[in-house]
């Protein structure tokens, strides 16, 4: 417990301290944000501060510093310094800069803005491959939560049929009408819900005051898994996640200042930092402390799935009302993120066709068949015995990956600024490394050993350094 109230103290602090200077390095003004610019009473509408910081929250926490938390648990205290200093130095200053450089730039959404400092190649790589990506978080959290309610209606396949079609019926109307009629009203309270769980399960913590796996027993991992590369691809929301980079044009969009950024971007991030640690710590509890034995009376398989350990958990320390708040954590929080993930993917389809998205008969140009892809991915994902955790599995990498390009952008754009490029360049380098690492060991891309994995990540490193550094010298020319 040592370690975890130092790790909550680090992110505060963090925020106050860190959060400071990146806000001073792109340096906020007062000029006219696009959510009056370009206000259109759609996706350009101004709201109050405190709901866009929850339902920016929302959109990118989800289950992920939840689900990703609890498996990256099982590597032991390595999870807390992997948290922490990912989310302070790598996550948090991604969101703001992806956030604010929306602003800057009108509104723009994460592939208009990789084109316009890495070039028109890499946007169109770009546009492909994250509107792939949020199509396949759209399929998945449509069927996870539809199996969890399912089961509670009742056996069989059936009503899990049912919840999939009113899930996928909610994003149709979600992701087609204005951002302040359904997400601007439920989100706060869904995001007010996941925040008080984590601050009860905070509170039972502090009261048992359990006895845990510390730093100071070292950060050697504990499930035989090398924390190398593994770690930073299973916990990505607490950390890092490039999923966030889609998601902040959104509230970019209705933001009334740019001096709201640091608490609305950057604050939220490190939020997500604050409930993901308290969920690894929760599990290392679970796994290594006595709570599962328990909590289950016997003692937890390393395997046990982590929707089972938030309900167990919850249940067993909060009740009745902690199963309630469980269920809207792994039900209502997947659904969450579906919905402004297909969002996110129309936007950004409409700002590379040029197409307003004012008129529904427009909107409607571009979901039908953007639902008609995800409904592909659902029915793989339905029909595939083991399509979820395929889809999952490539959703894993492909946001980290995603995060990559937008640390990159990023980099240029402070390069050219004449900013301190260092904090996001350092960051930039060191996930390059871990997504081709993973890309060479993982057993759904190439599968090789460890030892060239470790090359791979070697060489990819002096590759990324000489790229960059010529192309810093040749910009400064």
């Amino acid at each position: 417990m040592i370690t975890f109230t130092l790790s909550l103290l680090a992110l505060v602090i963090g925020y106050l301290v860190y959060g400071k200077f990146i806000e001073k390095v792109f340096g906020p003004d007062d000029r006219v944000t696009p959510a009056i610019s370009k206000a259109d009473g759609v996706d350009y509408i101004v709201l109050p501060g405190w709901k866009i910081f929850m339902i920016q929250f929302l959109n990118i926490a989800g289950t992920g510093p939840i689900f990703g938390a609890i498996m990256g648990a099982k590597f032991g205290p390595a999870a807390y310094l992997w948290i922490v200093l990912g989310c302070i130095f790598a996550g948090a200053v991604h969101d703001y800069f992806s956030g604010m450089l929306s602003i800057r730039h009108d509104g723009a959404g994460l592939p208009e803005l990789v084109g316009r400092y890495l070039g028109g190649t890499t946007k169109k790589v770009m546009l492909v491959f994250s509107v792939f990506l949020l199509m396949m978080v759209g399929a998945v959290f449509v069927y996870s939560p539809a199996l969890i309610l399912g089961d509670i209606c009742g056996e069989g396949n059936t009503w899990v049929y049912i919840w999939c079609a009113i899930i996928f019926g909610y994003y149709i109307i979600a992701t087609m009408l204005p951002v302040d009629k359904i997400i601007g009203r439920i989100y706060p309270l869904f995001a007010i819900s996941m925040l008080f769980m984590a601050v009860a399960l905070m509170t039972v913590l502090f009261v048992k005051w359990p006895s845990m796996p510390e730093l100071s027993d070292g950060i050697g991992t504990m499930n035989g898994t090398p924390i190398f590369p593994a770690l930073f691809i299973t916990i990505a929301c607490g950390a890092i996640s490039g999923f966030h980079a889609t998601q902040s044009p959104l509230m970019a969009r209705c933001v009334k200042s740019e001096k709201m950024g640091r608490p609305i971007f950057y604050g939220s991030m490190i939020t997500e930092g604050i409930v993901a640690l308290i969920w690894a710590t929760v599990s290392m509890y679970f796994f290594y402390g006595g709570a599962g034995q328990e909590l289950l009376g016997q003692a937890p398989e390393m395997t046990l799935a982590a929707p089972k350990v938030v309900t167990v958990v919850s249940e067993g320390w909060l009740g009745l009302f902690g199963g309630i708040l469980a269920m809207l954590g792994v039900v209502a929080a997947p659904i969450t993120s579906g919905d402004t993930a297909l969002r996110s993917a129309r936007l950004i389809i409409a700002e590379f066709l040029h197409m307003e998205q004012h008129s529904i008969r427009k909107r409607l140009y571009i979901c039908i068949p953007l639902f008609a892809a995800t409904l592909g991915l659902l029915f793989f994902n339905i029909g595939n015995p083991d399509g979820f955790n395929v889809i999952w599995n490539y959703f894993g990498w492909a946001n980290q990956t995603l995060a990559v390009f937008t640390l990159w952008t990023i980099t240029v754009y402070l390069v050219q600024q004449k900013k301190p490029f260092m904090v996001t360049f350092l960051p930039a380098l060191f996930m390059t490394v871990v997504c081709i690492t993973f890309l060479v060991v993982s057993k759904n891309a190439f599968g090789a050993e460890m030892s060239v994995g470790y090359v791979t990540a070697v060489v990819s490193l002096v590759v990324a350094l000489v790229w960059f550094f010529a192309w810093y010298r040749k910009n400064n020319k």
